[in-house]
């Protein structure tokens, strides 16, 4: 039964397409009989010249007048800018590492805090170095009394072998008691160097503890904030981790990468226009520090690096900067809004209109633009009136009309208002 119903549906439906599109065929025949018709739409001209339909109206491809706004060139001052963005970055960053292992006992520094260069950030347990220092302290003492005494010792061999010698050139003594004599000197003066040398030892055993007793103090490398801080007292740390991080602000770097073709334009000492979300509308002024002398093969890009003092730390490492580089400026030249330049028919250029508003595309030659304005180097004056908004919408031959300017206003043929025409034989009265 279900395959019975479905059968019947499927058969109404054609049915009714059937009717449906036989009946729309024969509008459309009828249709176009009527314009094969004399005076129907589309056939032969009626008498007078115009074909049926009503009188006047507009053949195919008809453009009504466009409504656009005019301005004349002007003679002024045009600056060309680069614009690149990225982070801010501390003029230095440092991670300031313990120089010795052990446990870490105060912490002198919260976040935020204002350090100077040496000032004491946090202190590493040191009773024993100080322990060795003071058995190496007393090792130097030990070792330079040594010395006292084999200057003594010394001084006596010396007296001894100086009479000995006396007594032997009066032919009072042996040889062999002047040869003891000598070699009780040589080897006292043996004993002296020895013990400078220990004595010296010991120096440098004391220096190198009291080193170590100075690395258990971990202070700051440079001027500024303290960033971070990643460990508290009693915790143990070591040179492969940071306790804090210190960041000089006092004046900011934006790192950023410059394309070839804008390179030229880049020289070192250029200013610079910041601007950052936190602070809408205002202008920080830096300047271009360096410039690579190189570009990445990769990206065909170089590094640039732009400086801006800070020296009231409103501009914090890590905002997101606009820079804005002036790069060229060119003083009286002619100049025409940005909307006024179009490409048309491959050419860049501008409309401009004659007595009877219809438009004419002028080929110019441009040179520096900006948001605002273009540079025209040849093709226009200062003076001339040109189409400035609404300019991309035209075509040749259009006509346009200023804004409150009625279409159709009497008086001038062929402007905006359209043609006054006389209306031909078989048309009824105005």
């Amino acid at each position: 039964m279900r395959k019975f119903l479905m059968i019947g549906l499927v058969v109404a439906v054609a049915a009714g397409a059937a009717l449906y599109f036989g009946v729309f065929s024969r509008e459309q025949a009828a249709a176009a009989a009527g314009a094969q018709a004399p005076g129907g739409p589309g056939g032969p001209a009626a008498p007078g010249g115009q074909r049926g339909g009503g009188a006047g109206a507009p053949g195919v491809g008809f453009r009504p007048p466009i409504t656009v706004q005019m301005a004349a060139a002007t003679e002024g001052t045009i600056s060309a800018s680069l614009t690149v963005v990225g982070n801010l970055i501390g003029e230095q960053t440092v991670d300031v590492v313990p120089r010795t292992a052990g446990r870490l006992v105060s912490v002198n520094v919260q976040l935020g805090d204002r350090v100077r260069r040496g000032q004491l950030l946090g202190k590493i347990e040191d009773f024993e170095i100080v322990e060795q220092v003071k058995q190496a302290e007393a090792s130097l003492e030990v070792a330079r009394a040594t010395i006292r005494q084999r200057e003594a010792d010394l001084k006596v061999a010396e007296l001894n072998f100086e009479r000995s010698k006396n007594l032997f050139d009066r032919q009072l003594l042996a040889k062999q008691a002047l040869d003891d004599a000598e070699s009780r000197y040589l080897a006292a003066q043996a004993q002296l160097d020895l013990a400078k040398a220990q004595s010296t030892q010991t120096g440098a055993r004391l220096d190198e503890l009291q080193i170590n007793l100075g690395n258990t103090r971990i202070v700051s490398p440079v001027d500024g904030f303290v960033g971070r801080r990643n460990a508290d007292a009693g915790a143990w740390v070591s040179n492969n981790a940071p306790v804090a991080s210190v960041v000089d602000i006092s004046r900011l770097r934006l790192v950023a990468n410059v394309v070839e073709r804008d390179l030229r334009m880049v020289n070192v000492g250029d200013p610079a226009a910041v601007e950052v979300d936190a602070y809408p509308g205002e202008i920080f002024k830096g300047r271009i520090a360096r410039v690579a002398p190189v570009l990445d093969p990769a990206t065909r890009t170089a590094t640039m690096e732009v400086e801006i003092p800070n020296a009231d730390n409103r501009l914090k490492p890590g905002m997101y900067a606009r820079v804005e580089l002036m790069v060229e400026r060119h003083e009286g030249v002619t100049l025409v809004p940005r909307a006024a330049v179009v490409d048309y028919d491959g050419r860049r250029g501008v409309w401009t209109a004659d007595e009877n508003n219809k438009i004419r595309f002028l080929a110019v030659v441009l040179g520096l633009e900006n948001t605002e304005s273009v540079e025209v180097l040849q093709g226009l004056k200062p003076g001339e009136r040109i189409v400035t908004d609404g300019a991309a919408s035209l075509r040749a031959g259009d006509t346009v009309m200023l804004p409150g300017q009625t279409p159709g206003a009497p008086g001038r043929s062929g402007g905006p208002g359209g043609q006054s025409g006389a209306r031909g034989p078989g048309q009824g009265p105005r």
